[in-house]
């Protein structure tokens, strides 16, 4: 128990640093978001006003640690305020209609990528001296390497602008009524192929290496030995034997593996105009949104953080001993 305490405590202390680089990495970006409101209105507003919108904005004339314990104090309460950008909608309502969209890219993504990778990467540790053994861990290695913006950039380019075969952006077809219908659950799933897919591509060979070395440890025990020398067929032996006790090590990597899709997604979806957080907070950074880009990047760092700290408590279910 003092393990998981210390660790909480920890990233604890985390969260609390990243809130104070949250709050002021926005302050540090020239200019500030009434001056570009005023700016993009080319002279239609008075310039005596600008005092008044800053504070219906909430941006107070207090110092800069009075604003800091207000932050602080938002943060805790989810009173977010209002959203500079889309005003006089409040950011919680705009991260609510984007942050869907994430979740749905990043987790689908990461359960595509864990089931493909987990598969390849047994069958390739369990036939580990044949050509597809030998061949597919590395290509995909290589191929991984790639960051997510080139693959989805290279997807973009061949499959939507060249082939013309899937969408070039949006969440689903602007032409369609949301709803739990089978034409807008097939717009919803063509919309995010490219992007699930080139997510996809750069994360699997995570878990193909993961897979194929915990596999390859474990069909060295004497259990694995024994079920092949009963004649039990190959697929039952990597399946119940030497399968489900090599999943237990990637077990505990899934859940730091979340923080970082949902972190990968953002940047993939600027690349296909994808309506979600990623979309947000490029738009809340050009007009100088600080409370949304403030509500997006906490949302960023409280996903890492919780993620590995749900690793941390599977390492202890999963093995006792580091619990002291």
């Amino acid at each position: 128990m003092s393990f998981l305490f210390r660790r909480f405590m920890f990233y604890f202390t985390a969260f609390f640093i990243a809130i104070t680089f949250n709050f002021m990495l926005p302050r540090l970006m020239p200019g500030d978001p009434v001056e570009a409101l005023f700016a993009a209105a080319q002279g239609r507003m008075d310039p005596a006003q600008m005092d008044a919108v800053r504070e219906m904005y909430g941006f107070l004339d207090g110092n800069i640690f009075m604003q800091y314990l207000a932050y602080i104090k938002s943060v805790f309460t989810l009173d977010l305020g209002p959203s500079v950008l889309m005003f006089p909608v409040s950011v919680s309502e705009v991260i609510s209609n984007a942050l869907p969209w994430t979740l749905f890219l990043a987790l689908g993504s990461l359960i595509v990528a864990l089931i493909i990778g987990v598969s390849i990467g047994a069958y390739a540790s369990y036939r580990r001296t044949s050509l597809f053994g030998q061949i597919a861990p590395p290509l995909l290695a290589f191929i991984s390497n790639f960051p997510y913006v080139v693959t989805a950039l290279f997807l973009f380019y061949f499959f939507a602008l060249q082939l013309e075969w899937l969408p070039l952006a949006y969440t689903y077809d602007p032409s369609l009524d949301p709803g739990f219908t089978l034409e807008f659950i097939g717009s919803v799933l063509k919309h995010a192929i490219l992007p699930v897919g080139s997510m996809v591509i750069v994360g699997i060979a995570t878990w193909v290496f993961n897979m194929r070395n915990a596999m390859i440890n474990v069909l060295g025990e004497d259990y694995v030995t024994m079920a092949e020398a009963k004649g039990l067929s190959s697929v039952r032996v990597m399946s119940r034997y030497a399968g489900r006790n090599a999943i237990l090590p990637v077990a505990t990597a899934i859940a730091m593996a979340i923080g970082f899709s949902f972190a990968g997604s953002i940047m993939t979806e600027v690349v296909f105009n994808y309506q979600g957080l990623g979309n947000v907070l490029l738009k809340g950074i050009v007009a100088r949104d600080y409370p949304l880009i403030q509500a997006i990047l906490l949302i960023l760092v409280t996903a890492v953080l919780t993620a590995n700290f749900i690793a941390d408590i599977l390492y202890v279910w999963l093995d006792p001993r580091i619990s002291n």
